[in-house]
């Protein structure tokens, strides 16, 4: 892994060390000549606390850091991709929630720079929480979010969603629009009860509304190689899953949620933390993997 994020940055042939658990190095990615269109990802589980929030806001970011330009579409009522991007969506005109209910949506308005250099975020709030009921009787509901979409995806080179902990209509409507689906998993071992739901979910997802969706990977976090407990579960996850289990791991640390208070990545945070090396070393892999330009 990296020992220097400076370092990463200024030459583009380095690639990281080997690390406990991480024996494959990634490349730094080459510029891009130009940009879009965009691969959608969804970040999804329905399990809460597992990552999806701090996994979009640091991958976003690390993308971005590589010269991809990046959107983050909040799509948690909870808001926390906003919040943790200093964005106050409860202070906003409109966020994805209007968008999503609008007759003809123009999402261009409702896009929020963030500090971080090439990326982007659809911001949203509590409203959201109200979408499910008012979609019900539309006519191709699963649809509405890659139709507010649409019109931008040429601009992005990413698209990474945050869903919401559950697999309502919200989630099918973020798997529909989406090219591949990250699920971060807590290395504990009830979290992987269910994985097999989650699953199942996207294949009925591809099955009836998105033949293009495919499972980009399962992603350990909160790794803690201390325990034997972390160290069981991802054995486990490695029979499971075999390729589709990221080498990449995110390992359990307070500068996580310091960041998030901080309202900012980790890589601006605490650039040359381990922390910011993992994202880094995710996105070089995403890139490696040809998930993403």
């Amino acid at each position: 892994m990296s020992t220097s994020s400076t370092t990463d940055r200024q030459q583009p042939g380095l690639i990281d060390l080997p690390s406990e658990g991480e024996d494959v190095t990634f490349p730094v990615p080459a510029p891009l000549e130009s940009h879009g269109p965009a691969r959608v990802i969804s970040m999804c589980n329905q399990k809460g606390g597992v990552g999806k929030t701090t996994t979009t806001i640091n991958l976003g970011a690390c993308l971005a850091e590589y010269g991809r330009k990046v959107l983050i579409v909040d799509f948690d009522p909870q808001g926390a991709a906003s919040a943790g991007l200093g964005i106050n969506a409860n202070e906003l005109d409109a966020t994805i929630y209007d968008t999503l209910i609008a007759a003809r949506p123009d999402v261009r308005p409702i896009i929020r720079q963030t500090s971080t250099p090439g990326l982007d975020i659809v911001p949203a709030n509590i409203d959201l929480s109200a979408a499910e009921v008012q979609l019900v009787n539309e006519v191709a509901r699963e649809q509405s979010l890659a139709r507010v979409l649409r019109p931008v995806l040429d601009e992005y080179d990413v698209v990474l969603i945050d869903c919401q902990p559950s697999l309502g209509l919200l989630t099918v409507n973020a798997l529909t629009a989406s090219h591949g689906v990250i699920i971060p998993l807590e290395t504990e071992y009830f979290a992987l009860r269910g994985v097999a739901l989650l699953v199942e979910t996207v294949e009925r997802v591809r099955d009836r509304l998105n033949p293009r969706l495919q499972i980009d990977g399962i992603l350990a976090t909160m790794v803690d190689h201390r325990t034997l407990h972390s160290r069981e579960v991802l054995e486990t996850l490695t029979k499971a899953f075999g390729d589709q289990l990221f080498h990449t791991q995110i390992r359990r640390t307070v500068k996580f949620p310091d960041a998030s208070v901080a309202a900012e990545p980790i890589t601006s945070y605490a650039p040359t933390h381990a922390g910011a090396d993992s994202y880094r070393r995710l996105a070089r892999e995403l890139v490696a993997r040809g998930d993403v330009a």
